[in-house]
């Protein structure tokens, strides 16, 4: 008998405004997720459904204005949210704002490591960046002592994960990862999300994306946004093979899987 998966983070009919008076508008309405340890859950929707609000209140970035968030738990607030984000990492669209351009890639995968474990000796802050690099495909001697400027769009972008990843958090929140990254470096992404998963299998990945040729590869659940709604949520293979909300029928046809 196989055991029950392990439910890392939960939200229940989450909300969420933006603005005040009469430019207040709702963004959010009674939204429920839930996501598993050692899975990656795809967040998908058109552009303003309200993907990277989710998962930002769901990391405890952003404040619910109703509605409730738990990480292994316990409601995300106080010293809980501070650990959430200790153990979370975010990869972002663009790699370039996560990593320091006067600062050389070793020093930046490794700033994690001196941040959250100051007594690691030099050798083995050295030892994990180098083991991160190798996961996501970046020669160690080839790429340490390189500046962002010397790297590709794909490059650095697997660098960024690197950092992401180096500290081991549990949950790791990729917003749009790979839509400013042409399509042949994708796929060395692809293989690193792929590798990150195998060398750790209890971190779970939420990837928030457009681009469901990505989601289809890598993702085992996922959620449709739809103008700040739920439209459907379930294992890829069912909601790519057979949407049932028309709005998840449309996102499938325009991207002609």
């Amino acid at each position: 008998m196989m055991a029950e998966p392990t439910i890392l983070l939960e939200g229940r009919g989450i909300d969420k405004f933006f603005g005040k008076g009469r430019q207040r508008r709702q963004v959010l309405f009674g939204v429920d997720i839930t996501v598993y340890a050692g899975e990656c859950l795809a967040v998908i929707g058109g552009s303003g459904s309200g993907k990277t609000t989710l998962t930002r209140v769901l990391l405890g970035l952003e404040s619910a204005d109703g509605g409730s968030v738990e990480y292994c738990g316990e409601p995300v607030r106080g010293d809980v949210a501070r650990k959430l984000r200790m153990q979370s990492g975010l990869v972002f669209q663009s790699p370039f704002d996560s990593l320091d351009p006067r600062w050389r890639i070793g020093r930046s995968i490794g700033e994690p490591l001196r941040m959250h474990h100051p007594d690691w000796p030099r050798e083995r802050v050295a030892e994990r960046v180098a083991e991160v690099l190798e996961m996501v495909s970046l020669d160690p001697e080839t790429y340490l002592n390189r500046f962002p400027v010397d790297l590709s769009g794909g490059q650095a972008q697997r660098a960024a994960i690197a950092r992401a990843i180096v500290d081991g958090p549990k949950v790791l929140l990729a917003d749009e990862p790979m839509s400013a990254i042409d399509v042949a470096a994708r796929v060395r992404i692809l293989e690193s999300f792929e590798a990150i998963r195998n060398a750790e299998p209890d971190m779970a990945i939420i990837m928030v994306s457009h681009d469901l040729g990505v989601v289809q590869h890598i993702a085992d659940r996922i959620l449709v946004l739809h103008d700040g709604r739920v439209a459907e949520t379930g294992a890829t293979s069912e909601v790519l093979g057979h949407p049932q909300d028309e709005y998840t029928k449309r996102l499938v046809q325009a991207a002609s899987l």
